[in-house]
């Protein structure tokens, strides 16, 4: 009834660039806060940027200044600018969605996004 699609993954150079976006789909009526975790090998998952349906963003601080979290409500979706990447920015990142109203079912506490790899060479 609900699904976050993720995309713009992959490789680059440290120093390059890259966009996620993840669009939930559905019978969607609202959403309180979407945005994006990451998880490194062997390193706990992490906030790394969230947005809130009244435009309040919150970003992990190795991030500051280099990510920009933007959204799209009539599309349900967010994008991740990642901009002047480093090695340590490697890791399966993960949409995440929470309080989705869905329309005459309910509403979803917490969502997921199944990843995408970002990986960021030296």
């Amino acid at each position: 009834q609900v699904q976050l699609v993720e995309s713009g993954g992959g490789l680059v150079q440290a120093g390059g660039s890259l966009r996620l976006s993840c669009a939930a789909s559905g019978s969607i009526v609202s959403i309180n806060s979407m945005g994006w975790y990451r998880q490194a090998p062997g390193k706990q998952r992490e906030l790394v940027a969230a947005i809130t349906s009244g435009g309040s963003t919150d970003y992990v601080d190795s991030v500051k200044g280099r990510f920009t979290l933007s959204r799209d409500n009539a599309k349900n979706t967010v994008y991740l600018q990642m901009n002047s990447l480093k090695p340590e920015d490697t890791a399966v990142y993960y949409c995440n969605a929470k309080g989705i109203r869905v329309r005459n079912v309910g509403v979803l506490a917490n969502y997921w996004g199944q990843g995408t790899q970002v990986t960021v060479s030296s």
